[in-house]
C-alpha cells in the first residue's frame, strides 16, 4: 500500500515525503513533521532504544535535516546494524533495504550512519529512538 501511494504521488507530480510513507508502512498514526514524532508518540505508542521490525526510527532534526526524518525497520542484522525502508532520503524517492549502523558510544542507537549507496555509509545522524506500533492481542 505504501509503495502504491508513492507511485500515485510521483505520477501526479507530487513530492514523496518520509512521514506519510512511514505512517502507511508502519501503521503508526502520527501526523506532522518527522521531528515531532518522538514527542507525539509519548502517550500513544511505546518508545524505546531497541530496534524491532516494524518500528519507526525517529531521527532528530539537524541543520541539514531541519524537519527530522523517520524510517521503518525492516530487518535486524546484528545488535548494531539494521535494515530500513524510508522515503525522501534521496529526494523524492523511496529507499528500500538500506543499512543503518549504530555508532553511538554506549551502543544505544542515539547516533547512526545510514547507507547512502550500497555499501557506502554517510555522515553521523542523531536519533531519538524507536516508536513501536501498537499490536492487538
Amino acid at each position: 500500500m505504501a509503495l502504491r501511494e508513492v507511485a500515485q504521488k510521483q505520477a501526479g507530480g507530487q513530492r514523496v515525503w518520509c512521514v506519510p510513507y512511514a505512517r502507511n508502512l508502519s501503521g503508526i498514526e502520527i501526523r506532522g513533521n518527522a521531528k515531532h514524532w518522538w514527542g507525539k508518540a509519548r502517550n500513544t505508542y511505546k518508545r524505546g532504544t531497541d530496534p524491532d521490525v516494524g518500528a519507526v526510527m525517529s531521527f532528530q532534526a539537524t541543520s541539514g535535516m531541519p524537519l527530522g526524518h523517520v524510517a521503518v525497520v525492516s530487518d535486524i542484522v546484528t545488535d548494531r546494524e539494521i535494515i530500513v525502508n524510508h522515503a525522501n532520503w534521496h529526494r523524492n524517492k523511496v529507499s528500500l533495504k538500506m543499512g543503518v549502523k549504530d555508532v553511538s558510544k554506549h551502543n544505544d542507537w542515539t547516533l547512526v550512519r545510514v547507507e547512502s549507496q550500497p555499501g557506502r555509509y554517510g555522515k553521523f545522524y542523531p536519533v531519538n529512538g524507536f516508536i513501536y506500533p501498537n499490536v492487538d492481542g
